[in-house]
Formats: C-alpha cells, sequence, structure tokens
C-alpha cells in the first residue's frame, strides 16, 4: 500500500469522474485505476463496482474512504511540520470571476512564478455559482468569488471588499430625464452580470431593502462588454467604484450619488473542507497578500 494509491482511490471517490481525479493526481485515467486496482489488491476488498457505465463505490468503498481521508491529512499535516524548503509543484487549478482577472489576477502570477517556479498555475474565469460546481466536483483547486459559500463541502476564508456605484453616460440620463437609481430600475434598461454571478448578490440586496424588482435587464457575462455598452448610453448598471471613479474622470460616465448605497461585497477564497495539501494553504496566503479591486489600467 503506497500513498499514491490512497490519493488515486480518495480522488477518484470525490471527483467528478476519473478523468477529473486523474488530473488532481497528475496521471493518465488508466495509471489512476492501475493504482487503485493495486490499493484493492493490497487490501483484499473490491472499491469500486466497475459493472456499470460509471465505476461506483462499493460499501467497502464508502466505509474505507474517512478512514483513507484521515490518513492522506495525516500525511498533509507531516509535510507542512517538516518545513519543505523547495517550492510547491505540479498544477494549481484556480477559479475567479472576470473582475479578479482584471485587476490582481497578473500579481499572483508573477507571485506564483517567483516564489514556486516549479507550480504550473492554471486560471480558468467563470460566475461564481459555476465556479462552485467545478471546485466541488474537483475540477479546480481554490476558487475567488463574490461572498461566502453555498456548499457545505466547501470551506471559504475572507480576503477583500469591493464597493459598488451606480453609473451611466449624461446622453442617458438625460434621455431617461433622471439620475435617480430609484427610477432608473423601475423605467429603463439595467446592464449588469447575469444571475449566478457573484456581484449580483449587491444588487439583490440593494433592491430587497427598496422593495423594488428590475423592469427591464440585459445580462452579460463582461465587465468590458457592459461597461461598453452603459458608456453608449444603452442604458445604467452598478459598477466597482474605482472603475466608476476612472470613467468618471474621463467623462465616460456620471456616478450617480443617490438612491441610497450598494452594500459592499465582500470576496472569498474558496476551498473543498476535506483538502488538506499545503498547496491550499499557501495559495491562500499568496492570495491575500496580492488581492485588491483597483480600476484596470486601461481605464485609469
Amino acid at each position: 500500500m503506497t500513498l499514491k494509491q490512497l490519493e488515486a482511490f480518495y480522488w477518484a471517490a470525490t471527483c467528478l469522474n476519473f478523468t477529473v481525479a486523474a488530473e488532481r493526481v497528475h496521471v493518465s485515467v488508466s495509471s489512476l485505476s492501475k493504482r487503485i486496482a493495486e490499493l484493492e489488491a493490497s487490501l483484499g476488498v473490491q472499491l469500486f463496482d466497475r459493472s456499470g457505465r460509471a465505476a461506483e463505490l462499493t460499501t467497502q468503498g464508502e466505509q474505507l474512504l474517512p478512514r483513507i481521508r484521515e490518513l492522506l491529512h495525516g500525511a498533509a499535516q507531516l509535510q507542512q511540520a517538516a518545513g519543505r524548503t523547495v517550492g510547491l509543484q505540479g498544477r494549481c487549478r484556480l477559479g475567479f470571476g472576470e473582475l479578479s482577472g482584471l485587476t490582481w489576477l497578473p500579481r499572483l502570477v508573477h507571485k506564483v512564478a517567483e516564489l514556486h517556479p516549479a507550480l504550473q498555475l492554471e486560471p480558468h474565469a467563470d460566475i461564481g455559482q459555476v465556479l462552485e460546481q467545478r471546485i466541488e466536483g474537483g475540477e479546480l483547486d481554490c476558487v475567488v468569488i463574490a461572498g461566502p459559500s453555498s456548499r457545505s463541502s466547501l470551506a471559504f476564508e475572507n480576503v477583500a471588499q469591493v464597493r459598488f456605484v451606480w453609473a451611466a453616460s449624461d446622453a442617458f440620463i438625460a434621455r431617461a430625464g433622471t439620475d435617480h437609481p430609484q427610477r432608473l430600475v423601475r423605467e429603463q434598461l439595467l446592464i449588469a452580470l447575469p444571475v449566478g454571478s457573484g456581484a449580483t448578490r449587491t444588487l439583490d440586496d440593494w433592491l430587497s431593502r427598496h422593495g423594488l424588482a428590475v423592469q427591464r435587464r440585459l445580462s452579460c457575462n463582461s465587465w468590458g462588454a457592459v461597461v461598453g455598452m452603459v458608456a453608449e448610453g444603452l442604458g445604467f448598471t452598478y459598477m466597482p467604484q474605482g472603475w466608476a471613479e476612472a470613467l468618471q474622470a474621463r467623462g465616460t460616465v456620471r456616478i450617480l450619488s443617490r438612491g441610497g448605497a450598494l452594500a459592499p461585497l465582500q470576496y472569498t477564497v474558496q476551498w473543498r473542507r476535506d483538502d488538506a495539501r499545503p498547496l491550499i494553504t499557501e495559495m491562500r496566503a499568496l492570495i491575500k497578500s496580492v488581492i485588491d479591486f483597483p480600476a484596470p489600467r486601461c481605464l485609469s
């Protein structure tokens, strides 16, 4: 019995499928299956039922899973206690929203390359709802998204806060006949990220506090596109305060100060509760050291 065999079984049992599990332990699917078969032979039990289209845990496999999780946690703690002097190696699949990709992500990439040159960082951008699904299924190692985790299998840590403000172009305000967000929500087109994006939490909170509902909405999964359409006067939006201030200085949009402030949005780093690898601890620390949400260079 080896640690690699235990890891192969554990990730195969807890990931979306064997392909995802194989990527997690950096081997081919055939090598993963071989390690599991070797573990089964060593233990003298069948851990997976392979008679169907997809392998499923046997009763023995389900019973052993918590014990093997404990062994892997112990091995991870031993690695941390040993105080490795070498950097992290392998792959780290990091999930994030577009707002992160346009702001602090380049600094993180630079810092990882400096401190852990043998670690291959693989960034994946998507909306928060999708990223939570992917990390729970084992496709990602950790994610940075808005709000706390909505899944009991995921742990999270607060790492940053973003303030949002209402904004629109002068041409749009003149056409609408008002710069009051509460009237605009009832009468005009709101251009915003789709439902499922973490940033919609601050909008939902504001609508609930004022007893309002959006009457007309254009959903777009790109902050850049949202800002571009608002600058053209097609509608109004809410955006990070730093972005709005930079655009207002250019005369592109105007910050709408009336109508009640939007609540700050807390961003968190999230990971699977059962993932005790040193990689997760180090990535959380690195993310906290660089995360910030200023206006992108193209706007400043």
